[in-house]
Parts: C-alpha cells; sequence; structure tokens
C-alpha cells in the first residue's frame, strides 16, 4: 500500500487509514479516538488524541487545535502495584503507582499555552486485565486511585490538598467495608 499509494513511511500510511476510517466514522456522525500513536504521520481532521506516552502528545493535539485526554502511563494506570512491596500485592503488570502520585497529575500540561488549556477535555485511568482475573481484583487496584483521579479531573489545582483528600478518604472507605467493595488501604511509600 505504501508503494501503490506513493506515501512516505508506515506513519504516513497510518495517517491515510486513520483519515480514511474517520471520514467513514463522521459520515456516520460520530468521532474517532486514538492513541497518541495517531499524531504520527498526520493527524484526521476531527480526532481526540489519547495521551499515553506522557504529556507530549496531547500537547502535539492541543496546539493543532484537537482535543486530548490525559492518561499518561505515570499517573493513569491502575494495573501497575501500589507497594514498591509487591510481595504483599496481588500480581500485576508490573510498575509502581502510588495513590499520591495519581493525585499529583496536572492534567494541564505547564508546558502548554492557556489558549490552548481548552483542548485538554479530561483523563482517564486505565486497568488493563491480563493479569487481573476477578472484579475483586480490579476493585483492588482501582481503588482508591479512581477517587484520587477523579479529584484531579473536578478540582483546580489550587483547590487539591493531599492531606485533606487522604481524611475525606477514610469515610469513602467506610462506605466500601459497608457496600462489601474491595479496595486498598493506604499506606505511605
Amino acid at each position: 500500500m505504501i508503494k501503490k499509494l506513493k506515501l512516505k513511511d508506515e506513519h504516513s500510511l497510518q495517517s491515510y487509514f486513520i483519515q480514511r476510517i474517520e471520514k467513514f466514522v463522521n459520515a456516520n456522525g460520530k468521532k474517532i479516538i486514538g492513541w497518541d500513536e495517531i499524531l504520527e504521520g498526520g493527524l484526521a481532521p476531527n480526532a481526540t488524541v489519547m495521551s499515553w506516552r506522557g504529556e507530549e502528545g496531547a500537547i502535539e493535539a492541543a496546539n493543532q487545535n484537537h482535543d486530548a485526554i490525559m492518561t499518561p502511563t505515570s499517573h493513569c494506570y491502575f494495573d501497575y502495584y501500589q507497594s514498591r512491596n509487591t510481595e504483599n500485592e496481588p500480581i500485576s503488570i508490573g510498575g509502581f503507582l502510588p495513590l499520591e502520585k495519581v493525585y499529583s497529575l496536572n492534567p494541564i500540561p505547564e508546558k502548554l499555552s492557556a489558549d490552548k488549556h481548552q483542548y485538554i477535555i479530561g483523563v482517564q485511568a486505565n486497568i488493563w486485565t491480563e493479569y487481573i482475573l476477578t472484579t475483586e481484583h480490579v476493585e483492588y487496584m482501582m481503588l482508591p486511585r479512581s477517587v484520587a483521579l477523579a479529584e484531579v479531573a473536578w478540582a483546580r489545582d489550587e483547590q487539591k490538598n493531599f492531606d485533606d483528600f487522604l481524611r475525606r478518604l477514610q469515610t469513602q472507605f467506610q462506605r466500601y467495608d459497608c457496600m462489601g467493595v474491595n479496595y486498598r488501604p493506604y499506606t505511605a511509600e
């Protein structure tokens, strides 16, 4: 296809494919969304970018006036361990992502100019389940990190206070206990 279409490389082929599919998707009243690799070779006109390899993909998308969702592995991959002491944790894909790190995410990259902030439309957690076999394990991996990410999404940076978050989290733990939900109790790492 690269030769037939006289494209430069595989990135150009990906761009050709994404743009072709986007026309079909848009014609059916939908929009495409893709991992930040869709930036390589040229971004489709109406695409939203999921910035998972850091904030660079979101910055590049926003600078092209495209929506972006922050989901960097450094803060949003909930299939990573929650403790450095992995012997006491359920199996994970690897990596280490404590509650504090999730809470520290600033979804608006500092390098992004203020007139482009509007293109950062949210955050997303990811939890891949190739090592997670039960509902209880999923709950453990996502709670309370999903609560921290929700506050990151909803609160302005100057409103965030991790110590206050931990205080309020104790009430949430009581709710989880009443509901029989499995979660990881907070321990500082």
